[in-house]
């Protein structure tokens, strides 16, 4: 059909493809542009019944109530995981013995990755040997030489989280 069409529309008809196509291959590296290093507090209203995207934490094994608690969501990239202040958002809490629960707020829904970290002298630094962590699937803490703890992968602690409320328990480990 194109060859009776005069030869200018058939080349606005080829740019016009070629645009949409740009536009259609575009859109899933848009969808993945994040705004990094949001603070927000513990705000458990925004994990209601018909709010989202959001992650619902049950915290897990915390040893005391000293110190802060972050949770941070990190896009579930290797060039985002555990870099510092490459997260989406970080939620500050005061620690509660035991356990206690935890709303993270996300700026939209896809793969994310989370780590929990108990500061326990509230120094806001990371102490090996006094801090506790966790992270999204709970994977293992492997040691280098059973010395220094191993980060796992991003692989190993993706998720996905979807328009309403995302449910998950990540368990504290202290070394």
């Amino acid at each position: 059909m194109t060859a009776f069409l005069p030869r200018s529309t058939r080349s606005a008809r080829r740019l016009a493809a070629g645009l949409a196509l740009v536009g259609v291959l575009a859109a899933p590296v848009a969808a993945q542009v994040h705004a990094y290093g949001r603070t927000a507090s513990n705000d458990l209203s925004q994990c209601d019944a018909g709010k989202g995207p959001a992650v619902r934490i049950t915290v897990t094994g915390l040893k005391s109530s000293s110190g802060n608690l972050f949770v941070r969501a990190y896009p579930a990239s290797r060039a985002d995981w555990l870099v510092s202040k490459r997260y989406v958002v970080r939620v500050d809490a005061r620690p509660q013995p035991g356990g206690m629960t935890v709303c993270v707020p996300l700026p939209q829904t896809g793969d994310f990755a989370i780590a929990v970290q108990h500061d326990a002298n509230g120094n806001r630094k990371t102490d090996i040997s006094t801090d506790g962590a966790g992270m999204s699937n709970n994977p293992g803490v492997k040691k280098i030489l059973g010395l220094i703890p191993q980060t796992p992968s991003v692989e190993k602690v993706r998720f996905t989280a979807g328009p309403g409320v995302t449910r998950m328990t990540i368990s504290m480990q202290y070394l």
